[in-house]
């Protein structure tokens, strides 16, 4: 966050998470419910016309929140701000998941007793539709931090996912965003390759996929190498492909 524009970069606070970063002067908007989230997305990204008018994304919905907001200038302060830095994925799936357990899917039909299967599809399709709605804002580049959890299975087999409630979004997330990157400590080996070293102190962005750490990773624009500094504004830039290097940080 702290290698961000601060006069170009909105940062969605879902998990309270800010005093590391305490001394970074953008702004930043705490949220604390999934509604609130849905709200600040729909006011990011317009109106969805596919959409039916009065549903979340609808044209209807779009316009209630301009009215309801039209003194406080939060739509043109978010139009001026080209990147959204959302804090966290992970905390998303949680939030979205409290929203999902009180509606009416989240119980059954019959008994009236609650269905974790309906909560959970819930939780994915709400989501997917999220994201899907920043996917289109015009103009934006939206980044999506969420926790890296390493999960060893009953043969000792080490894979890397990301950390998020239910398992539609986390399977497909890759296939939404145009860019997927892990964060994790490195060190060199005797002829001076990057190797994952969990008690090193260096860190590096994994930025292909197939990479030789089993880490989720993707790169769609083509220019990144398989690690790069971990520099999130100087990664932006190489892809959009407004510059190769990386004034403050050796590779």
């Amino acid at each position: 966050l702290k290698s961000l524009p601060a006069d170009e970069t909105i940062c969605l606070d879902l998990e309270a998470g800010m005093k590391s970063v305490q001394d970074w002067r953008g702004a930043s908007i705490p949220v604390r419910s999934f509604t609130d989230f849905r709200d600040l997305v729909v006011l990011i990204g317009g109106p969805d016309p596919a959409q039916h008018p009065q549903s979340w994304y609808g044209t209807e919905r779009h316009a209630w929140l301009q009215a309801q907001h039209r003194d406080s200038g939060i739509e043109a302060f978010l139009a001026a701000r080209r990147i959204v830095f959302v804090d966290s994925i992970t905390d998303l799936t949680r939030q979205v998941m409290a929203y999902a357990r009180q509606q009416p899917e989240a119980f059954s039909d019959r008994t009236g007793k609650p269905d974790v299967r309906g909560a959970y599809g819930l939780l994915g399709r709400e989501v997917i539709q999220a994201l899907k709605h920043l996917q289109h804002a015009r103009g934006k580049t939206v980044v999506f931090v969420g926790v890296l959890e390493k999960v060893t299975d009953d043969f000792g087999t080490v894979t890397w996912q990301s950390q998020m409630e239910g398992s539609k979004a986390g399977r497909e997330l890759p296939g939404i965003v145009d860019q997927v990157v892990s964060m994790q400590l490195f060190a060199r080996d005797a002829e001076g390759s990057w190797v994952l070293d969990e008690t090193a102190t260096e860190r590096r962005l994994v930025c292909k996929s197939g990479n030789p750490w089993g880490l989720p990773a993707k790169d769609r624009s083509g220019r990144l190498d398989m690690t790069e500094p971990p520099d999130l504004g100087a990664l932006l830039a190489r892809i959009d492909g407004r510059t190769n290097a990386y004034p403050a940080f050796s590779s």
